[in-house]
């Protein structure tokens, strides 16, 4: 009886957009140097009627404050709890994600993660409750974090790209002008289905970067 074939699985790359709640996700991979869709699909970060998975720091910014109008004690640990949802609720999303991949002959080599230009806030709870327009911020940067620990759980390489300078970074890499990637962003979402909007976009973008980058595509 002959040994069944075993086929070398194709690298891909998941490009991921944070919101809260969870992720726009977009996976890619390269194709004689093209770009090629895999999957668009979204990542959740909270479950189905769990307030404190969804928006912790809103929850925490309705609490009675602590002294000096910080965080009380125990808005704190509502926020750690939330915290603590959003990581294992993301690890088994990107896991469900990739083992979709794997009955497709596809293997992640790379996480493409959007950031942008708030990275320098570290203290979540404290720049929340400064301001209620910061909340929603806050709420953004946990999910991302989360998504930070779900690919090292997974043990997936990151990397991250800021979102505003991607498109000139790509058409610096791919020698294409913004109209040109424009164009080839909608005609890799066909094959995907609606919804096929600005976030998907940026993720499918972030991905084909990434595994350009790693892997040293033309």
């Amino acid at each position: 009886m002959p040994a069944p074939e075993h086929r070398a699985q194709v690298m891909t790359g998941i490009g991921l957009r944070a919101h809260k709640g969870g992720a726009v996700v977009v996976c890619v991979t390269i194709a004689a140097g093209e770009p090629r869709t895999i999957l668009s699909t979204v990542l959740e970060t909270s479950a189905a009627g769990d307030r404190i998975s969804l928006e912790p720091y809103q929850i925490a910014a309705e609490m009675p404050r602590g002294p000096q109008g910080g965080a009380s004690i125990e808005a704190s640990a509502k926020v750690a709890e939330g915290r603590r949802r959003q990581e294992q609720l993301a690890t088994r999303g990107l896991q469900a994600i990739i083992d979709q991949l794997a009955l497709t002959g596809h293997k992640p080599g790379m996480v493409a993660l959007l950031v942008n230009r708030a990275g320098w806030i570290t203290d979540l709870v404290g720049y929340s409750l400064a301001w209620a327009e910061h909340v929603p911020v806050a709420e953004a940067l946990a999910v991302r974090d989360a998504l930070r620990f779900a690919s090292g759980e997974c043990g997936i390489p990151l990397t991250e790209l800021d979102e505003k300078s991607l498109p000139d970074l790509a058409g610096e890499m791919f020698g294409k002008s913004s109209a040109e990637i424009a164009v080839q962003l909608n005609a890799l979402g066909a094959s995907m289905g609606k919804p096929w909007r600005k976030e998907q976009k940026l993720a499918c973008l972030s991905a084909w970067v990434a595994m350009t980058r790693q892997h040293g595509y033309p």
